[in-house]
C-alpha cells in the first residue's frame, strides 16, 4: 500500500465533520471571523459618523441651498466654528476650507478629498473666512 495508491489512509483532512474536535475548530473560526467583520464594521461607522465627511456634506448642502435662495447683493454668513476645529485638527488652512467654482461648492475639513455639491441660482459668489465665520457675498453673473 503506497500513499498515492489510498491518500485519504495517510492524509486525514482537519475539516472532516467525522471528528468532535474538527467541528469545534471550525466554529472557533466562524466566531473570530465574525467578530473581526464586527469590529471593522465598528470602526467604519465611527469615523463616518464623528468624521470630517459628515461635516462637508452637511455644509456644502446648507451653502448650496443659501445661495440658491439668496439674491443678488447679498451678504451671508454661516457659522463654522465645527467646521474650523475639524480643518484645525486636520492640519487644514481655514481659509482654504470652501470653495466656489462655477455653480458647484467644494468643502474640504480633511487632507483628503472634500465634498462637493452645485446650486441652481445663476449668480458670482465670492466667499472668505472671518473669525469662525465664513462669509458670502452674491453678485450678479457678468
Amino acid at each position: 500500500m503506497t500513499p498515492q495508491a489510498y491518500p485519504e489512509k495517510y492524509f486525514s483532512n482537519i475539516f472532516t465533520k467525522g471528528k468532535r474536535g474538527n467541528i469545534l475548530v471550525e466554529n472557533i473560526i466562524f466566531i473570530i471571523l465574525n467578530l473581526i467583520f464586527l469590529v471593522i464594521l465598528i470602526l467604519f461607522l465611527l469615523k463616518q459618523g464623528s468624521g470630517a465627511i459628515v461635516l462637508e456634506q452637511s455644509y456644502a448642502k446648507q451653502i448650496s441651498l443659501l445661495i440658491d435662495s439668496s439674491k443678488p447683493l447679498m451678504t451671508l454668513k454661516l457659522n463654522m466654528e465645527e467646521g474650523k476645529k475639524l480643518a484645525e485638527k486636520n492640519k487644514v488652512d481655514f481659509n482654504e476650507v470652501v470653495r466656489i467654482e462655477d455653480n458647484i461648492v467644494v468643502v474640504k475639513l480633511s487632507g483628503k478629498g472634500g465634498y462637493e455639491y452645485s446650486f441652481f441660482n445663476d449668480v458670482d459668489v465670492t466667499a472668505y473666512p472671518d473669525k469662525e465665520f465664513y462669509v458670502f457675498i452674491i453678485n450678479e453673473k457678468n
